[in-house]
Formats: C-alpha cells, structure tokens, sequence
C-alpha cells in the first residue's frame, strides 16, 4: 500500500483508484492537510485552483486530449448532464456548475498527464451544491475514480456524503490535533437514494415540469401510451420521467430486426409496439445509474411485446443498453446534412460553436437555413401540419439544430420474450428512418 506520511505522522493511504475521505468541523485542519499532500505528492492536482481557459466552450476544455464520448461522460458523472451547458463559457455558469465544471476539467487533465496516478485533491467537497447533488457527484466521483485508478482525497464537513463517496479511507479531524483513520471495505453499490424512489403512472401533463431539462425542449411527444414518473418517496418531488408513445409507421432497422413484422402493417404496430419517446432525469442524480434503472422498471409495465428507442446520445451513454434493450444500429442522417453544416461553418456558424445561438439570431441567411433543417426533421419524425418552427426563438432553433448536427440516432429494440430475432450488426452501415407516426390520434 503507497502511503504518505505528513508531518503530524498521519499516514495516508494512496493506492490507484483509493477514495479517501477528510471530515471534521470548520478550523479542524482539512484544507492544511491538503494542501501538506499537494507539497508531497508529485503531479498533485487541487481542484480549487484549476483555471479554466477563456472564451472555449465547457466540452472543450474538458476534451482536451480525450474523445467527445470520454468528455460527456466525465461531464455528466460531475453533474453537467445537460447537453445546453457543454456548449456555454466558464463565465456564464453558476458558481455550483462552475465547481462541477472544474471538477471534470481537473479529473480530465489527471487522467491525460504525465502520471495518471497521481492524487486529485478537492477542498470543500460539494459545500455549495444543493445536499441531493453533491451526493449524487459523490457517488459519481467514488465511482469513477475506482474504475479508472485515479486516487482522490476529498475535504468535507458533511458526513453524510460518506454512503455515497464509498470511501476506502475516512479521516476524521476533531480539531485539537488529533485524528482518526480508518480502512474501510469499500464496495461499489448503489446509491443509497435508490432505495427511497417510487415509480407512479403518469400522463402527459406530468411531463411539463421536465419539458425544459429535454434538450428538444418544446418538441411534441406524438402519440401518448403510458407514463411513468419517478419520485422521491410515495407523492414525493418528481425526478425523472418516462414518455411510451405509438411509433413511426416504418423504421428500416426495425424492420430488418424483426424479419419484416410490421412492414406496411399500422394495425399490427399499433397493437404490438411502443417507442420511448422521452426519458428525463433530474440533472441533480444524472449518471448514477437511475436512468436505465427506471428504463429497466418500467418495460415490463408497457403491456406489449415490443419497445423501440431511438437515442441521438446512444452513441456515448449505452443507458438503454444497460436497461437490458438490444442496440441494432444507426440510422443514418438524411442526405445532405454534412453539406448543409459545412455550408454553415464555412460562413463561421459552426453548429458545435459556443456562439451558435447568437449567429443563427443576427444572421437571417443562418437562421432560414437552421429553421428549414429544423422544420424538415420535424415533418419526418413527428409528422407535424403545423409549422411550429414560425413560433420558435432563434435559441430553440439553435438547440434543435445542434443535436441533428450529431451522428444519427442509435436504434433499440427490446423483446419481452428476449428474442430479437437476426439484428443489424452494431456497426453496420446506417438505414435511414423514414415514415411518420403511426397513430392518428391520442388515446387519451
């Protein structure tokens, strides 16, 4: 075991992945002990004292040397789950998301340094997040820290962030020079919160209060089936929701995933089939696992055979795989999407551009172009009469047109009898996804 030994003959354990928690009353000593591991541990990194580069979006500056899924991925286990803060400056965060935001950009530079071994120091742990987020960060970081070897001290006069942290090392400061250590046997387990959910059938008004966490926000849910809302506690505060509705009449992978079941077959589809229209969660517990666990949950109370997903983040968070869903494929983009965006970088309005929104707000050529792709996709996938484009601000549009700009959606299907027949190979050649949806009216 690799241990330093400070000046008070405190010997701290720093094994790779080791999660070691300092606790203890204001004035106990927990930021001088810190920065006494900074002094000793060469390539320490404090995560209090990492800048942040001007003028870059918050994705970049945590993608340094690292791939877009690998980014999102550390973004989203720091609380910045939400795809509308990847794209903003340092400068227009929260002083919470800017913790978080410095949180992901030191455990990035870590793991791509000269020794990515080296201890990740965090003073004032999660002090200025609401309790539900620095516990849920907690219980990120303790996980992410054990799979990818990093050792990390945290400081916090909060215990109860201990069952989420799942340290393998707790200190205790008392604040007249004394101090207690202790080795747990730390095992990687749920979050403790889990245990308090409750899943409760919903309808489409529950939806309202998570519309503006959905990256397409004001986007119409087609066709409703069933709803389910997450909660905390029974009639608890709502945390997450899930959206089943009618599917679009055809979809290329699934029709290849179920040897032509449905193929101009609506009567069939609509009896049979049901797609995930919309899944939210809280941005407080993003990335702890309730997103599949509520997938998970749910699928066996949607009394059909089959449920599809399309996921347009598929390709970087696996949740609906980890729900027990089979990923068949990508569809691809239509033709001429890689020209259009193009066109638009070669004017500077670069869809992934922390300035997007305001170019597609100043420039009508920008914007004409923007609304007529945002307007297309609307009428292939939700079979929209209405032009709700007309309506929509120049931000929305913005938003919108960002996430088509992405790969195509990855495509799921889930069987309850588990058989799914011959799919698509996973990293086959893309099918487009045409057709609208199926059901003409809502059945409720």
């Amino acid at each position: 075991m690799e241990q330093v030994v400070l000046a008070n003959q405190l010997a701290v354990p720093l094994n790779p992945g080791a999660v070691v928690m300092v606790c203890g009353p204001s004035g106990a000593g927990k930021t001088s002990l810190l920065r006494e591991l900074s002094d000793r541990c060469p390539g320490a990194r404090e995560v209090g004292r990492e800048s942040f580069p001007k003028g870059r979006a918050v994705v970049d500056a945590v993608a340094c040397r690292r791939s877009l899924g690998e980014a999102l991925s550390i973004l989203t286990a720091c609380g910045l789950g939400e795809p509308r803060l990847w794209v903003r400056r340092f400068d227009e965060l929260s002083e919470g998301e800017r913790f978080r935001a410095r949180l992901a950009r030191s455990i990035s530079l870590q793991l791509d340094g000269a020794n990515p071994t080296a201890v990740l120091l965090c003073d004032e742990f999660g002090t200025i997040l609401h309790r539900r987020a620095a516990r849920a960060v907690g219980y990120n970081l303790g996980k992410l820290a054990r799979r990818r070897g990093l050792p990390v001290v945290v400081a916090t006069p909060d215990d109860d962030l201990m069952p989420y942290l799942q340290p393998n090392v707790l200190i205790r400061l008392t604040g007249d020079g004394r101090h207690a250590l202790t080795v747990l046997s730390a095992r990687e387990g749920p979050p403790p919160f889990l245990r308090r959910f409750h899943i409760q059938e919903g309808g489409k008004r529950d939806y309202e209060s998570f519309a503006a966490m959905h990256y397409r926000r004001r986007d119409e849910l087609g066709f409703v089936d069933r709803v389910f809302v997450l909660r905390d506690g029974v009639g608890g505060e709502p945390l997450g929701i899930i959206v089943y509705a009618y599917g679009p009449i055809e979809l290329g992978l699934r029709n290849q995933a179920t040897a032509g079941r449905f193929r101009r077959n609506p009567e069939r589809l609509n009896r049979e089939l049901r797609i995930i229209r919309r899944l939210v969660i809280h941005p407080d517990i993003r990335g702890c696992g309730v997103g599949h666990w509520l997938v998970r949950k749910t699928l066996a109370k949607v009394d059909v055979p089959f449920v599809e997903c399309l996921a347009a983040m598929g390709a970087v968070n696996p949740v609906f795989e980890k729900a027990g869903m089979q990923r068949i494929g990508v569809c691809r983009p239509p033709p001429g999407r890689e020209q259009l965006i193009g066109w638009l970088r070669r004017r500077g309005a670069d869809p992934m551009s922390s300035d997007f929104e305001s170019q597609v707000a100043r420039r009508r050529e920008v914007r004409d172009v923007v609304a007529e792709a945002v307007r297309g996709w609307y009428r292939a996938t939700t079979g929209a009469r209405r032009d709700r484009v007309a309506t929509q601000s120049s931000r929305v549009l913005a938003q919108t047109f960002r996430q088509l700009a992405g790969s195509g959606p990855v495509y799921y299907l889930w069987r309850r009898d588990g058989s799914i027949g011959q799919p698509h190979a996973p990293d086959g050649p893309g099918i487009p996804v045409t057709g609208y949806p199926c059901r003409q009216e809502s059945p409720s």
